[in-house]
């Protein structure tokens, strides 16, 4: 398994990369196999941002913290993510293939499945537009995401607004 950290804005240390692989080893535990787990470390306007990737057969656990200090930054995202694990212990070890996921390490509600409910469905007509149109269209009904047909690719794709005031495209990949 191998950790990658990046950072932006601020200098990587070998004592922060020791205390990121250590906190980072605490979600290695819960599974057998891993992909290669992206830290980055961001200091952006005082706040120290911590964004873990952890890619695990071919479904993505991701956690994201900021603070004031790096290393408390780190120990929450991992916090997060191990929380993370916790909540969806059984509908993880479901999905991924037998013996990937270490269930007996992971304390919970007794191997319970947390129910999701569809509360509210919507049905709207897909008009095709461009990227441009659907970012208007988006802030015309003040929503953070918008589901349009992009003319150029004919595919169904979602526009949202990151944290950071720019947008964001999420787009199918067959």
């Amino acid at each position: 398994m191998a950790i990658i950290v990046r950072g932006k804005n601020i200098d990587v240390t070998p004592a922060l990369k020791d205390y990121v692989a250590k906190r980072v080893g605490k979600i290695t535990k819960y599974f057998d196999a891993l992909g290669e787990i992206t830290v980055i470390l961001t200091v952006e306007k005082g706040r120290h941002i911590v964004e873990v990737t952890v890619p695990v057969n071919g479904m993505l656990l991701r956690g994201e913290e900021a603070t004031t200090d790096m290393y408390a930054s780190i120990d929450l995202v991992i916090e997060k993510l191990e929380k993370q694990i916790e909540k969806y212990k059984t509908k993880i070890a479901r999905k991924l293939r037998a013996g990937t996921f270490k269930t007996d390490l992971v304390a919970g509600n007794g191997g319970e499945s947390e129910d999701f409910r569809v509360v509210k469905t919507k049905r709207f007509p897909v008009k095709p537009m461009d990227v441009e149109e659907a970012i208007m269209q988006m802030n015309l009904i003040n929503h953070d995401f918008y589901v349009f047909m992009n003319a150029e690719t004919e595919q169904v794709n979602v526009i949202y607004r990151r944290k950071d005031g720019n947008y964001g495209l999420i787009e199918p990949e067959f």
